[in-house]
């Protein structure tokens, strides 16, 4: 497990409400386009990151994390594990606090790297399914 209920709690609580979902479109279809909506009914603001900058749920899309022109707290990854590393350097470049990569995006180098710039990292999990749990209903 790459990320304890301490560091969950940390990103969803404490770390701030605005959230970058990588590979966010406006496909309903797509894990992340329902997983990005359980992140607004709680209270986070969504910033889309795709390459059509597509805008979601009344949110306007980026094409990449150094587009969006304000700060960023935590970046929600929802791209191929091949990917990902990619995306986490970019989230430590455009000071992130924290780094999530959804179920089936793993990538332990990348983990590595990104605890070590210092931010909170969860690896292998669904903030939805997380949020859905009694601690935060």
């Amino acid at each position: 497990m790459y990320g304890d209920d301490k560091t969950v709690d940390k990103i969803l609580t404490e770390l701030g409400d605005t959230w970058a979902v990588v590979g966010l479109s406006s496909n309903a279809t797509r894990p992340a386009f329902g997983v990005a909506a359980r992140l607004q009914a709680f209270g986070k603001r969504i910033v889309p990151v795709h390459p059509k900058a597509e805008a979601v749920h009344g949110e306007r899309g980026y094409a990449k994390l150094a587009d969006i022109p304000f700060p960023v707290d935590v970046v929600d990854v929802f791209v191929h594990s091949a990917w990902a590393g990619a995306i986490a350097d970019e989230a430590v470049a455009i000071g992130a606090k924290a780094v999530w990569f959804q179920l089936d995006v793993i990538d332990e180098a990348a983990y590595a790297r990104t605890r070590a710039a210092g931010l909170a990292m969860v690896m292998n999990r669904c903030p939805a399914i997380e949020l859905n749990s009694p601690r935060y209903l």
